[in-house]
């Protein structure tokens, strides 16, 4: 870059500049004596300083009139060939675009130039002196330690995106944001400086600082992400809404949940959970994970759910809910692929009896810190068919706890995903507390964060140990019954005994032994041995179950008057809170029937 009065020249272009000139002459053979170059530029006014007039370092070559064959050049004259870069008044260029433009030389950064661009935005700029007080908005950018590492390696540096607040001075009445480059330059005089405040005397090495504005596309990228932020929590919002609003607490179990969206995108993911209370005090858990992501995929999950819910009322066995999901996934999208696992808790039988589809296993601690894997039996994801699901169970006393998970949770893209269900173990070996500290805690120890780029959906179950009172409020009373006509008496009084050393008030007692009595002849006329009559007190219920060999289900049906049976399941209905039947994993069947108990008896002593 040459000046009038300071000109910036990169090292040793003199003689390049000079070739250049000797090539661009005509050539004695071809025409008239060679011309001299043609000007560096006009030279500026005394009273300013002078305008760079050469290209920068770093310029790009321009096409050349030497370049072209002389034979073809015909009959051209010197004043018709092509103008070449070095004609070009830098001075003009710089003071035309719209860009800041500031030259500073020495150490201290003394000013030597600014452009009418940068003039504009920030007012006039006292030359010679230093940047620090002819420019202070460059102080205030950061911008005079970037300058000091540029004239210290000769190298050029560029930051992008700095505000300029609005302000007094110049054009500066909105926020506004430039990326600036800052580029080594050389500042030598080419002549006696006009004013000795400002005069650069000897060669200095200086930095040009450039500055384009960026404000509209900042601005463009702010309304991009807040465009992007309103889009996510809606996408957020439907995928929550698809889920359990609130848990629901069974009896015998502690229970929490949590999901947290993968990503910062706005597609939705697949990952669900539900807990379902069948009755009789048994729950069914249930997670899921619709692989990919997008309305497409919570759609899908949506209709799965829903679907888990309506087979679960049916009571069925684990292995035939996954069954009958497999059908309905093909249905709904064949080329969809979902995993699931479906388990049942029956605190009389202190285990947990499940069946998977492709998902991963369910986790289980016992009391003693031991973490197990139920891992068998698992099929083929839904929707594949041609697969009979089968289930199997662990055990989950009082005491133990379980997890189940998607694979947001486990898997990473540098590792196995058998590493991470190992890291899940150990972690849940040592998460202690509630059900929602444990999810909690889960999170933290596999490194899951606002940024983790998967949908994470974690279940937490426990069946705690009581002792002390609410001990008192768990209770179990079982009476095998061998048929015959004693049975039915012996069914009433021992249910008589049993509700009576629960301290139920006399209607409660009266109704539970009614609803005994009816259950146990209904099991008696149509069932088979063996039979058994269970009562089981909770904190909020009493609970009546029959089971016999027979898996014949009852229905409720309207009896008519000279009909002598098919009035105990329409006394059942009647008279308790709900009731159900299911058949049993070794064959037959159970009936039962539930009664809500009142507040001050639920939370009452109890003895017995």
């Amino acid at each position: 870059m040459i000046f009038t009065r300071w000109s910036a020249k990169l090292p040793g272009t003199q003689r390049r500049a000079a070739a250049r000139s000797d090539r661009a002459a005509p050539r004695p053979a071809s025409g008239p004596p060679s011309a001299a170059a043609p000007s560096a530029g006009p030279a500026a006014p005394d009273d300013t300083p002078a305008a760079p007039t050469g290209a920068t370092t770093g310029s790009v070559p321009a096409a050349r009139a030497e370049h072209a064959d002389p034979a073809s050049s015909g009959d051209l004259t010197p004043e018709a060939l092509p103008p070449t870069v070095d004609a070009l008044s830098v001075h003009g260029i710089l003071g035309s675009i719209p860009a800041l433009v500031a030259v500073v030389y020495g150490p201290e950064h003394r000013l030597a130039y600014v452009n009418g661009a940068y003039a504009h935005v920030f007012g006039p700029r006292p030359a010679g002196h230093t940047a620090r007080e002819a420019l202070p908005e460059l102080d205030e950018l950061g911008l005079l330690p970037l300058m000091d590492q540029v004239l210290r390696s000769g190298r050029p540096r560029t930051v992008k995106s700095r505000k300029v607040p609005a302000g007094p001075g110049g054009d500066r009445s909105r926020d506004a944001y430039y990326t600036f480059t800052c580029t080594p330059i050389e500042v030598a005089a080419s002549g006696p400086a006009p004013d000795p405040e400002v005069a650069c005397i000897a060669p200095h090495k200086g930095v040009l600082v450039f500055g384009a504005e960026v404000t509209d596309q900042i601005e463009s990228a702010e309304r991009l992400r807040a465009s992007e932020a309103r889009q996510r929590e809606a996408a957020v919002t439907l995928q929550r809404s698809l889920l359990p609003q609130e848990l629901e607490q069974p009896d015998d179990l502690r229970v929490a949940a949590t999901y947290q969206p993968g990503g910062t995108d706005a597609a939705v993911g697949g990952d669900w959970y539900d807990v379902i209370t069948l009755g009789a005090g048994r729950t069914a858990l249930v997670i899921g994970d619709v692989m990919g992501r997008g309305v497409r995929a919570a759609a899908v999950m949506g209709q799965l759910r829903t679907a888990v819910r309506a087979y679960a009322r049916l009571d069925l066995p684990p292995h035939e809910v996954i069954q009958l999901l497999d059908g309905l996934a093909a249905e709904i999208d064949a080329s969809q692929i979902a995993t699931c696992v479906y388990a049942v808790h029956d605190p009389n039988e202190g285990r947990l009896v499940y069946s998977s589809a492709g998902h991963l296993p369910i986790l289980v601690r016992d009391p003693d810190g031991t973490v197990r894997r139920a891992a068998e039996p698992t099929g083929p994801p839904l929707g594949t068919g041609g697969w009979l699901h089968t289930s199997g169970s662990v055990p989950l006393g009082p005491g133990s706890s379980a997890v189940l998970y998607t694979d947001g949770l486990v898997e990473r893209r540098d590792k196995d995903i058998d590493d991470g269900v190992e890291a899940l173990e150990r972690a849940f070996a040592g998460a202690a507390g509630a059900p929602d500290i444990v999810c909690d805690r889960l999170l933290r120890s596999l490194g899951i964060t606002a940024a983790h780029d998967d949908d994470v959906a974690i279940l937490v179950l426990q069946h705690p140990e009581r002792t002390g009172h609410d001990a008192e409020l768990f209770h179990n009373a079982a009476l095998e019954l061998h048929g015959g006509t004693e049975a039915a008496p012996r069914a009433r009084a021992f249910a008589s005994g049993v509700l009576a050393s629960w301290r139920f008030s006399p209607e409660l007692h009266d109704l539970g032994v009614l609803a005994a009595s009816e259950l146990v002849a209904n099991s008696l006329q149509h069932g088979t041995p063996p039979m058994r009559l269970r009562l089981r007190r909770t904190d909020r219920r009493l609970i009546v179950e029959v089971t016999d060999g027979d898996d014949h289900l009852p229905r409720r049906r309207r009896a008519e008057p000279a009909d002598e049976a098919g009035r105990g399941i329409s006394i059942i209905a009647t008279i308790a809170s709900s009731w159900g039947s299911r058949r049993t994993p070794g064959g037959g069947k159970a009936v039962w029937c539930e009664f809500a108990l009142p507040h001050g008896q639920a939370h009452g002593p109890a003895a017995g």
